[in-house]
């Protein structure tokens, strides 16, 4: 980086972070599209909301565009096929249970390949078109992922014997690959559950609802708890909650939700928060506009003119390891401060000595650090997550793992959760004594 950037980006950082975000209008030429794989539980927990958003679309973007592909992208972050399989279902139940979708939550499986064929001919077979086709396409998920493949069977023979495939402009049969169901509007991609809430806003936004979307209706909104009662909090903060988080430093995601769960949720939960900085991954391609929006919407600052090279995040890594355990959270946070949002090179030595005198840190250490940070990418790995930043929580005996900012709301649920089973367990042991008092 050159001397007048050094000069010049904590100035531009600052002026960044203070101007207003513009959004341009989304083009809607091409309408709204929705891509779905019958094969897919997250294109499972999409269909069940599909009826209600078309109701509201107006007609600019009307009719909603389906496109069913029965081709699977690749597995994220270096996971096998079977990795991937497993946690989006244990993913799924965790989504069904907290936005009260249908799922199979009692032995959730992936639909045969001979129910996927058959589902698939209903679906090119039928005439239906519109909103009663979104009511059959839902029916024919829920028989797949309930495997009710009886009813799913019934319906095949009627639509292989009475009827023949139909071309219907609104829905699509392609070999595009696909992870997971996302929409599509102008050039833009929505995962199609996590990001329901922002594509609705941005919908609204432009005048292309015709009314009040509710979607996720148990969704927890940024710097606003779950839980406010103090009686409540005492008992979450007795139960010592853990949390670990494993961050890229080159990623500007980990660092909006490490000083987000720092700044909001570790001091008013009381969580042990603890740090695990990864080796450099090269997420240097990251959505600027999303990594600003969230920047927003959590008041974390954020810029992106000094992202962390290799060698910066080596030196990070450094500095991080030269002060006690006890101090590396709230180190980790002051050092990637500086960098996202004051706009310090720490590949420029004069920037990495002034933090350290800012740090109070006399002497380095000559532990290994790409050793350190080979081990935290191995415990990481291990986890099999799909996305950065991964956290573990660990309350109440048991440990709890998810990734990404799509789950930070998952730390507030689960206190609220084991809270709930905590008072179910007592009410019931209460019941129990009373009717053993009443028999003597």
């Amino acid at each position: 980086m050159s001397l007048l950037r050094r000069w010049f980006d904590p100035l531009r950082s600052s002026w960044f972070y203070q101007k207003p975000i513009r959004q341009e209008a989304l083009s809607t030429a091409q309408g709204l599209r929705i891509y779905l794989r019958l094969d897919d539980v997250y294109s499972y927990l999409a269909v069940q909301q599909l009826i209600q958003l078309n109701e509201i679309l107006s007609e600019e973007i009307k009719p909603l565009k389906i496109i069913i592909s029965d081709t699977a992208a690749e597995a994220p972050n270096g996971m096998t096929a079977d990795e991937w399989r497993d946690y989006s279902l244990r993913d799924a139940q965790i989504l069904a249970y907290q936005h009260r979708f249908g799922f199979d939550n009692e032995k959730p499986e992936l639909p045969s390949a001979e129910a996927l064929a058959q589902a698939e001919k209903i679906l090119r077979n039928t005439p239906l078109k519109d909103q009663n086709f979104l009511y059959l396409l839902e029916d024919v998920f829920h028989m797949l992922w309930q495997q009710q493949y009886g009813k799913l069977r019934t319906l095949y023979v009627m639509a292989s014997q009475h009827q023949k495939e139909q071309q219907v402009e609104e829905r699509q049969f392609e070999h595009t690959p696909v992870l997971a169901s996302y929409f599509e509007i102008g050039g833009r991609k929505y995962h199609a559950v996590d990001d329901l809430l922002r594509l609705t806003r941005r919908l609204k936004q432009q005048k292309l609802l015709t009314g009040n979307p509710i979607f996720l209706i148990n969704h927890i909104e940024w710097r606003e708890h779950l839980m406010n009662d103090a009686e409540e909090l005492s008992e979450i903060q007795e139960m010592n909650p853990e949390l670990d988080l494993y961050v890229a430093l080159e990623d500007p995601i980990s660092w909006l939700l490490l000083a987000y769960i720092k700044e909001e949720l570790a001091d008013y939960y009381d969580i042990d928060l603890k740090i695990y900085p990864l080796s450099y991954k090269g997420r240097d391609l990251f959505d600027w506009s999303l990594a600003t929006r969230l920047s927003k919407r959590t008041g974390v600052q954020f810029t992106p003119f000094c992202r962390p090279t290799e060698p910066a995040t080596l030196n990070i890594a450094k500095l991080f390891y030269s002060v006690p355990e006890e101090q590396r959270t709230d180190v980790m946070y002051r050092i990637l401060e500086s960098v996202w949002a004051k706009g310090k090179d720490l590949s420029f030595r004069a920037h990495v000595h002034k933090i350290q005198r800012e740090l109070h840190i006399e002497q380095l250490t000559e532990d290994d650090i790409e050793k350190k940070l080979k081990d935290n990418d191995l415990s990481c790995e291990m986890k099999s997550q799909p996305d950065f930043p991964v956290i573990e929580l660990r309350l109440d005996g048991k440990s709890y793992v998810f990734n990404s900012l799509y789950r930070v709301w998952m730390i507030e649920s689960i206190f609220s959760n084991v809270l709930e089973q905590k008072y179910k367990s007592d009410n019931d042991l209460e019941h129990k004594h009373a009717e053993s008092s009443e028999d003597e």
